[in-house]
């Protein structure tokens, strides 16, 4: 038995949304932002696949990721087809001359036992500050990368 958890968080972007797909759409950059990612390697024989490791405190984790969906400056929907299992979608809204809005939304199977274990609303916790804290990093990455023309 499996247990998912899920978290969303969202972030708005004072730059145009065209920049801020530019960045999220190029897999590679992630680590400049995400503090727990290591590295994400697109496949280059399949562009729809990449992957993908994360590395905090000691412990490692890898999975080969698939793009399910992916509507320029909308919406890239992805889920794991090996090792860790996540699932997952980034949300954009152009917001015109205020910027953008990035919206992560990412869910991770968490085994019946290790459930058990862990306090899921503790874990839900930690999770969930990160990614937002990620976010954070991101409009950052974002507003130090642009450079109107």
């Amino acid at each position: 038995m499996t247990d998912w958890l899920e978290h969303s968080v969202l972030v708005e972007v004072n730059t145009p949304i065209d920049h801020v797909w530019n960045l999220w759409s190029d897999l590679e950059q992630m680590p400049c932002w995400m503090k727990w990612i290591e590295s994400v390697h697109v496949l280059e024989d399949n562009p729809d696949l990449s992957r993908w490791k994360l590395a905090s405190g000691g412990f490692e984790f890898s999975w080969l990721s698939r793009i399910l969906n992916l509507i320029p400056h909308q919406i890239i929907q992805w889920e794991s087809v090996d090792g860790l299992p996540n699932k997952g979608a980034v949300r954009f809204y152009d917001r015109h001359e205020k910027g953008s809005i990035v919206k992560l939304t990412i869910a991770y199977a968490i085994p019946g036992v290790l459930g058990k274990i862990m306090d899921n609303l503790f874990l839900g916790r930690i999770v969930e500050s990160t990614i937002q804290a990620d976010l954070e990093r991101f409009r950052q990455y974002a507003i130090a990368s642009y450079s109107p023309e």
